[in-house]
């Protein structure tokens, strides 16, 4: 069996991409898509009919509108792929604003819907600011399940369970790559791998913290660098992985045992926790690292919301 067989046993696989061609040959069960990852997909030929069709068929609505119906065309040819769900992202420039949050991302699934698509099979992404978190959950009040992403810290977590959202993506790559960059010549790569890698102990403590209080929320490692986080953090609900970690793990026939187990974390002696919004906020500026890579993410995904409307436009 390949790694990818035995990771499956325990850990619900999610493909990481916008590139819906690539996803058959790995059989995931759901998939991720993002603006970075539509926007690399429509810059690709054969995806480019996607971005013509749609600007044609809707040409002269509210640019904002057919960004949407760009990204829930392509979400529906995911789903005519795989079995599960897909997550779409509401636009990352709302991060901080929670009712315009949560209109969008109900006009994403009344646009899902008018496709014939069922409001299960679909999970709106929000950024897991404060604003974002208490708009996911508005949306679960309504039905609409929810994605929390730019996850970097405990904190933000808790206030996810707390919320009662449906999933959460804590980011294990770019946390590593934080603590990487921030040591510099000192960073040791061996000694910071595998359950020492910063970005999956920070997964485990999430992992461990709900499962010991049964918080029903969903954890789904993403942004990986290598295979060895992903071996590391085998037993976690989902693992969203990119097409390239998903061939390597499929190349290899090496041992993989589950690392993250349920029962182990009920008979963990932890704290409850709990954040009010004053304490989610200090909480949250206390950690250098989720601060600095939340802002550059919502900044990233932005920036490529904006690409995206230029290419809408010049369409």
């Amino acid at each position: 069996m390949t790694q990818l067989d035995v990771l499956k046993q325990f850990t619900t696989v999610v493909a990481d991409s916008g590139d819906f061609k690539q996803l058959d040959a790995f059989k995931p069960r759901d998939a991720t898509t993002n603006p970075s990852l539509i926007l690399k997909a429509v810059q690709k030929a054969e995806y480019r009919s996607l971005l013509t069709d749609t600007v044609a068929q809707f040409r002269g609505r509210a640019l904002d509108e057919i960004v949407d119906r760009l990204l829930v065309r392509f979400g529906a040819e995911i789903l005519a792929i795989i079995p599960g769900r897909v997550s779409t992202e509401v636009d990352a420039r709302l991060s901080f604003d929670t009712n315009a949050s949560v209109a969008r991302g109900e006009r994403i699934i009344e646009l899902y819907q008018a496709e014939g698509i069922h409001i299960d099979r679909v999970l709106i992404k929000v950024a897991a600011t404060w604003e974002g978190i208490q708009a996911a959950a508005q949306l679960e009040r309504r039905g609409i399940h929810t994605n929390l992403t730019l996850l970097f810290s405990f904190c933000q977590a808790v206030a996810c369970g707390q919320a009662k959202v449906q999933l959460i993506s804590p980011f294990v790559g770019r946390i590593y790559d934080w603590y990487k960059k921030t040591a510099g010549a000192a960073w040791d790569e061996a000694a910071n791998a595998g359950a020492n890698d910063p970005g999956v102990k920070s997964v485990r403590q999430i992992y461990n913290h709900y499962k010991h209080f049964g918080i029903a929320t969903e954890i789904m490692g993403a942004s990986f660098r290598n295979v060895g986080q992903i071996v590391a953090l085998a037993g976690c609900d989902l693992l969203t992985i990119s097409p390239e970690l998903l061939a390597q793990l499929t190349a290899s026939n090496a041992a993989l045992e589950r690392a993250l187990d349920p029962q182990a974390a009920k008979a963990l002696d932890l704290p409850a926790v709990n954040f009010d919004e004053a304490g989610f906020r200090y909480a949250l500026n206390e950690d250098a690292m989720a601060t600095d890579k939340l802002a550059e993410g919502i900044r990233a995904f932005a920036a490529d919301a904006g690409k995206l409307e230029q290419l809408i436009l010049a369409a």
